[in-house]
């Protein structure tokens, strides 16, 4: 069985999704975060045949909807990230994985794309079994998902810099240095700024990230109007 590993930032205002920032307030900018998150737990759980695992930066318990996103979290195991940058963190959230579901592969995913549908997961899980590794490259450059079906083979992400708009080639390189038979994903787009958002709120209209967005952009018309 897959495990189906979420890296996530704990969504506490001022600390995530800060380029949203404006229009967005510090406040209003953590709680898009913690429905993206919300909405991507939702697609991990809907998503059969997996593992799922949360990796996490911060405090959950400081983070916006903390009750709410505690209860989504009921039975999953949650790991706290480590290490300095965030290819190493990468690479020891996917050590401690393979340490505790030896021989399982692994498909990660972030935060950043609560477009992600429990069947574009379970596609990803299936040509994962017919490769070594599959990456999902996103539009400004970077990548949304890696999965690996030996998840040691991450320790490749120490050397990859990270949140560059070359992030998504040179990782590809790096699998496929490596000697890795590696397929790639749909392209998918992250949310990282305010037209991210906008475009990935019409992409699933009726999510708690949509819905979000749209209490934000009804605080930027006069009268509450979008």
């Amino acid at each position: 069985m897959t495990v189906l590993l979420v890296v996530a930032k704990a969504p506490v205002p001022g600390a995530v999704k800060t380029r949203l920032c404006p229009p967005a307030t510090a406040a209003q900018a953590a709680r898009i975060a913690a429905a993206a998150l919300r909405d991507t737990l939702d697609a991990v759980r809907a998503t059969p045949g997996v593992t799922p695992v949360l990796s996490c930066a911060g405090r959950l318990t400081e983070a916006e909807d903390a009750a709410e996103l505690t209860a989504a979290l009921v039975g999953w195991p949650v790991l706290e990230q480590r290490g300095v940058g965030l290819g190493d963190r990468l690479a020891n959230a996917y050590a401690e994985v393979a340490a505790a579901y030896p021989g399982r592969p692994v498909l990660q995913i972030g935060m950043d794309t609560p477009q992600v549908t429990p069947a574009r997961l379970a596609t990803a899980v299936r040509r994962l079994r017919a490769a070594d590794a599959v990456l999902g490259r996103a539009r400004d450059g970077g990548w949304w998902s890696l999965g690996l079906r030996d998840p040691r083979h991450a320790t490749v992400l120490r050397a990859v810099r990270m949140s560059t708009p070359d992030t998504g080639r040179d990782t590809w390189g790096a699998l496929t240095g490596r000697g890795l038979h590696t397929a790639p994903l749909p392209m998918l787009r992250d949310v990282d700024e305010w037209p991210d958002a906008l475009a990935v709120a019409i992409e699933v209209p009726g999510g708690r990230f949509a819905r979000q967005v749209a209490a934000v952009r009804r605080t930027l018309v006069p009268g509450g109007r979008r």
